[in-house]
């Protein structure tokens, strides 16, 4: 089983977010800006998820990829995988915070590989849970150290434009509050995803001893009958 290194993907997550910083932004406009058209907003919604499993493949992505129509082929399971994740996640908190937490971390992979592996709502919710199984705390790690530095990052630009008094800083600081957390959050995910998603190669060592141990099985034999043969 994988085990994530939280500073390893808060270092590759923020590299990847920034790389496709204007991507990601662009993307988002052209989203706000077709909200409104009925059928296409339900395939854009689901590409603005899925932006993530775009980001694991290791390219530049481009804005117009929320458009593509293999978004909205599968329209009807997306809405019963987020239905069965909500419903999911309220039963959790009546039991309290942590168990919707735990919950949400656990399927938190659903929607990327509902898309990415074409798989069916339950079988892309198994199937997270058993990627997150072992993870659960260094996902929130993640989650709580990326929301600490934005945290200080918008009480340190705040106080600077509050003494500058000046509207025009509180614009530029927002923007670029916007334009940093947005793609750095989804670069995170991305990483985490094709982490978690990327097969272990078996040890090389491992297989030369299997092999060693199934030559000698097959010779033993052929020994001990050379002898019996040389004794009669």
């Amino acid at each position: 089983m994988k085990k994530l290194n939280v500073w390893s993907v808060l270092k590759s997550g923020t590299v990847i977010g920034m790389k496709n910083a204007l991507s990601v932004i662009g993307a988002t406009v052209l989203y706000i800006l077709t909200i409104w058209i009925p059928y296409i907003n339900v395939g854009t919604t689901i590409a603005m998820a899925a932006i993530p499993v775009e980001l694991s493949k290791g390219k530049v992505i481009s804005p117009l990829f929320i458009f593509k129509s293999e978004y909205r082929r599968r329209m009807g399971e997306f809405f019963i995988l987020e239905a069965l994740t909500l419903v999911a996640m309220l039963i959790g908190l009546l039991f309290g915070v942590i168990p919707m937490y735990v919950i949400a971390i656990a399927w938190s992979l659903s929607l990327y590989l509902f898309i990415d592996k074409d798989m069916t709502a339950l079988e892309a919710m198994r199937e997270s849970n058993r990627l997150t199984y072992g993870n659960k705390w260094r996902i929130l790690a993640v989650g709580l150290l990326f929301g600490i530095v934005v945290a200080v990052l918008l009480a340190v630009f705040t106080a600077i434009a509050n003494a500058c008094d000046s509207m025009a800083l509180r614009i530029i600081f927002t923007l670029i509050i916007i334009v940093c957390v947005a793609p750095v959050g989804v670069g995170l995910d991305a990483v985490i995803y094709k982490t978690l998603t990327t097969p272990e190669e078996e040890p090389a060592t491992g297989e030369t001893v299997v092999e060693e141990v199934v030559v000698e099985i097959v010779e033993e034999p052929a020994t001990e009958s050379t002898e019996e043969q040389a004794a009669e």
